[in-house]
């Protein structure tokens, strides 16, 4: 029999120590992201992930003699979070997801690997049905991916996201909901032209958002079709199309009183913008946001909904708990309610646009 690949084997081979390997290997901090990809390579190629699920256990106390050893692996969960755009462990937004998991696996003494793999025939090659006990899948993860895993017959969740071939859990912020009560706040204290700023297209989240503010716009007869900046490609920054939208707007005498963002990235890009053309927030616009990532240092504080991140990811390992428990009851689409976050990014509509000559 094939003698078993152990993890000092691993940091023999890369010149290393086992903690380094052991951290890599569970996702925790303190690795950088170019050792983390050599030592999963590594660990592939000497055969470590075909023999068991290649996970450890969380390490609490962060002390190198408590890493746990390989015999005691037996299954873990699997956490796929492709790094694409700006989905990686170091945003504010998915981050808080991945924080929110990896608490709650440890505190049920799960061990979990973190995989950000985005193709398909690697991901697969680490992948071990029998090694595992489920996968939970944070944010956009390609369609062919998402279909071998459920040939495969893993136990899956998805976080922030769903896709119409693929039969599965998810779990999601209320993100319709939240976004008519935030455009009914601003109808409100009396706005009535009112823009969205967002690719409705970019994700199931921004497609709700987008839902939400429209049927309270339509509710209240204020729907005006062609008012809104939502042919937005994927860039880093959107400063540049929204200043050029706006100072549109602005030439027609029909800048709005009020511009609703998708997230909060884009309500910071646009007060950017904004300020740029000496449009004073909230004086001539208000703005709002969504997420409630850290926007401490802009001004004036941003207006936006608290998405309770870390609840999503530790509802999420609840639920594929429960799939893992009772894999023939109906999947479910899992809603968590955020909360309003009044700021100094709005005020009332008591003014008129000011229009150049």
């Amino acid at each position: 029999m094939t003698k078993k690949v152990t993890m000092q084997q691993i940091a023999d081979h890369l010149g290393v120590s086992k903690y380094v390997i052991s951290k890599a290997l569970s996702g925790k901090k303190g690795v950088s992201g170019a050792t983390r990809d050599r030592v999963i390579q590594t660990a592939s190629q000497l055969g470590y992930f075909s023999q068991t699920s290649g996970y450890v256990k969380p390490i609490k106390s962060g002390r190198p003699e408590e890493a746990p050893d390989e015999s005691e692996v037996k299954q873990s969960m699997f956490v796929l979070m492709p790094n694409i755009r700006f989905q990686t462990k170091d945003s504010e937004y998915w981050g808080k997801i991945l924080d929110g998991i990896t608490k709650r696996l440890e505190d049920k003494g799960i061990g979990m690997f973190i995989v950000m793999e985005q193709n398909v025939e690697s991901f697969l090659h680490l992948l071990n049905p029998e090694g595992i006990m489920g996968l939970i899948g944070v944010g956009e993860i390609a369609t062919p991916m998402l279909l071998e895993i459920h040939r495969l017959g893993v136990p899956m969740v998805l976080v922030d996201h769903e896709d119409p071939l693929i039969p599965s859990d998810t779990v999601f912020a209320n993100n319709y909901d939240c976004m008519y009560r935030l455009a009914k706040h601003l109808i409100g204290v009396g706005h009535r032209n009112i823009s969205f700023i967002g690719n409705s297209r970019y994700s199931r989240s921004f497609f709700d958002r987008w839902n939400g503010f429209r049927n309270a716009m339509e509710e209240f007869g204020l729907w005006i079709k062609d008012e809104h900046l939502t042919a937005l490609d994927n860039m880093e920054h959107y400063d540049e199309p929204i200043k050029a939208w706006a100072m549109r707007k602005k030439k027609l005498g029909t800048l709005p009183t009020a511009v609703v963002c998708a997230n909060d990235s884009l309500a910071m890009d646009a007060a950017r913008a904004f300020r740029e053309l000496d449009i004073d927030v909230p004086g001539e616009i208000s703005i709002t946001g969504f997420d409630n990532i850290d926007t401490r240092h802009h001004s004036p504080s941003l207006t936006t909904v608290n998405v309770p991140k870390e609840t999503l990811g530790a509802r999420a390992v609840d639920k594929v708990l429960e799939r893992i428990n009772y894999p023939k009851e109906p999947f479910e689409k899992i809603l968590i309610s955020g909360e309003m976050v009044y700021r100094d990014s709005i005020g009332s509509a008591n003014r008129q646009p000011r229009v150049d000559s």
